[in-house]
């Protein structure tokens, strides 16, 4: 079975999220970065993350085997109860639950903080193909995401153009007049 570990990420993680992100960006069109970032690119990324919203890492038997973090979603000071989520795997261990705790874990965290609504931006095939499945959709959707929105061929990757799909959970109250959160836009 081997142990299993969610925990808060650092910066000493870089290369190995480096390396799992590395794949998705040069073979996949779940990300649509068309070139892989530097070390140092990725760990100002992180740094800049940290500051403000968990970045979690999820290991097996001392390994790290996939990552999430939280964002601020969209940047205006309105938004504050909001964040965008993004979660990778390393491509050979999914669909073993490791998702489903990291997201838990990530949920958890931002609730404490005073997040109330969840969203993800996800690439979506009109076709499936050899770069782009609607996984990742199927996955949020198993976890209570709900489809919002829907862009039309607004992404370009490997000669073909890929729909977005916005999705949202919703994991608080909305008050009348919430408490204010500390937030620093990031």
């Amino acid at each position: 079975m081997g142990t299993e570990l969610v925990r808060d990420a650092n910066l000493q993680d870089a290369e190995r999220i480096l390396e799992i992100y590395a794949y998705y960006v040069e073979n996949t069109a779940i990300s649509f970065e068309y070139d892989t970032p530097s070390l140092s690119e990725f760990q100002s990324r992180m740094k800049n993350t940290m500051k403000k919203y968990p970045y979690l890492v999820v290991e097996k038997d001392g390994k790290i085997q996939g990552y999430a973090y939280a964002g601020a979603f969209v940047g205006r000071a309105a938004y504050a109860w909001s964040c965008e989520l993004t979660i990778y795997l390393d491509r050979d261990i999914q669909k073993c639950g490791f998702g489903r705790k990291l997201y838990e874990a990530l949920e958890e965290k931002l609730r404490k903080m005073g997040i109330l609504n969840l969203y993800a931006c996800i690439g979506y095939p009109e076709v499936e193909d050899e770069y782009l499945n609607k996984n990742s959709a199927e996955f949020h959707s198993h976890l209570g995401f709900s489809t919002v929105g829907k862009f039309h061929k607004c992404g370009y990757k490997f000669g073909r153009w890929y729909d977005m799909v916005w999705m949202e959970k919703i994991i608080g109250e909305h008050q009348a007049k919430p408490d204010l959160i500390e937030k620093t836009i990031v």
